[in-house]
């Protein structure tokens, strides 16, 4: 088959890194693919071949003719079997370019998240109606994702399955100390977005320090609102308990090296992250928010009923004190039985092939 792969741009988060990972994986199975990014980005993304861009401006997502041409004209000059759209604005141009354009080939979307979380008002949910009813397929990262979608927008029954982001296969992990040495140490790794709930991880980490004062907290990751954090953070006298590393290339090191592994978010899909921490043997700790509970169960970390600080600092501190080899080992069988990309890729292939005539 041939699949055109579009990414919002290139950028270090989860849709576009899995798109390249599903598309080295997806080249090997002997397919033909590309991967075209909307918009310009300055990141290095793990895809062997090259990534195109259609040099569109975010400021005429709904005007934006000469990026749906260069689209169109992509399209039929290559002719791929599926148009896959990952996340952000890619089915916008997407849908644009094939109802200005006309071309026939299928598109398939890969929903990464809960959408109801997003839609405000009516006229958001219209917005998605009309994009959502020029998809042949849409491909969501958990059951929650898919039955938030179905509840918002029951049209697209028969039209959904569920395949799970998963994880490149490590025969090693680099590894590397996290300061201070002589400290029990917290992971966060995640874009400083207001879905990740980098304040209440403040709040929850005040209390973990209650309880244990050696504790800290290393914050990987960057974005929008992370000036903010680091404000806060010297507001609340942390700058000795927090560390801030902006985006690193290889966070499983980090995630490898601490003592638990923490995701407060108060929105996500299935969050990749918590892979990895499993995948790493360290101890993971996450609300009970979309499909984390399809990672998480009591054989395999600590769920946290959304919101519960009390709780989570509690958890934190069980995890420094009673690091449970059981927990870590179910965890790890979890994610290499069920969440390898090598293996997910073969699910794509199958989801792909029941749109061919």
């Amino acid at each position: 088959m041939k699949i055109l792969q579009l990414i919002q741009k290139p950028q270090n988060r989860g849709a576009e890194t899995f798109a390249s990972q599903l598309s080295n994986h997806l080249i090997e199975l002997g397919h033909d693919v590309k991967i075209l990014a909307v918009f310009n980005g300055e990141a290095n993304l793990p895809f062997h071949g090259e990534i195109e861009t259609l040099n569109a401006s975010s400021n005429k997502r709904f005007i934006d003719l000469n990026a749906w041409k260069k689209l169109a004209n992509m399209i039929a000059e290559f002719d791929p079997d599926i148009v896959q759209a990952n996340a952000g604005d890619t089915l916008k141009y997407a849908v644009f370019s094939k109802i200005f354009y006309k071309w026939k080939n299928p598109i398939v979307f890969r929903n990464a998240s809960e959408v109801g979380r997003y839609l405000t008002n009516p006229l958001q949910k219209k917005i998605n109606s009309f994009f959502y009813k020029y998809t042949d397929l849409i491909i969501s990262v958990s059951q929650v994702s898919e039955n938030d979608i179905l509840k918002h927008f029951p049209f697209l029954t028969n039209k959904t399955t569920v395949i799970p982001v998963g994880l490149e296969k490590m025969d090693s992990i680099p590894e590397i100390e996290l300061e201070p040495n002589d400290h029990k140490h917290i992971i966060h790794v995640g874009g400083f977005t207001f879905e990740k709930n980098h304040q209440g991880l403040l709040r929850i980490f005040q209390n973990v320090l209650k309880q244990n004062p050696n504790a800290h907290l290393h914050l990987v990751g960057d974005g929008p609102l992370k000036p903010e954090i680091e404000k806060e953070v010297q507001e609340k006298k942390l700058t000795e308990n927090i560390s801030f590393y902006g985006f690193v290339n290889n966070p499983m090191s980090f995630i490898k090296a601490a003592d638990v592994l923490v995701l407060p978010s108060i929105i996500e899909g299935l969050p990749g992250v918590l892979l990895e921490g499993m995948y790493c043997k360290t101890p993971v700790i996450a609300y009970n928010v979309g499909g984390v509970s399809e990672i998480i169960t009591a054989q395999t970390g600590f769920l946290i009923p959304k919101n519960d600080e009390t709780s989570f600092a509690d958890s934190i501190i069980k995890g420094f004190k009673e690091p449970n080899a059981e927990l870590i080992r179910s965890a790890y069988q979890n994610v290499s039985k069920n969440f390898i990309n090598k293996d997910l890729s073969l699910g794509f292939v199958k989801a792909y092939g029941s749109l061919q005539k």
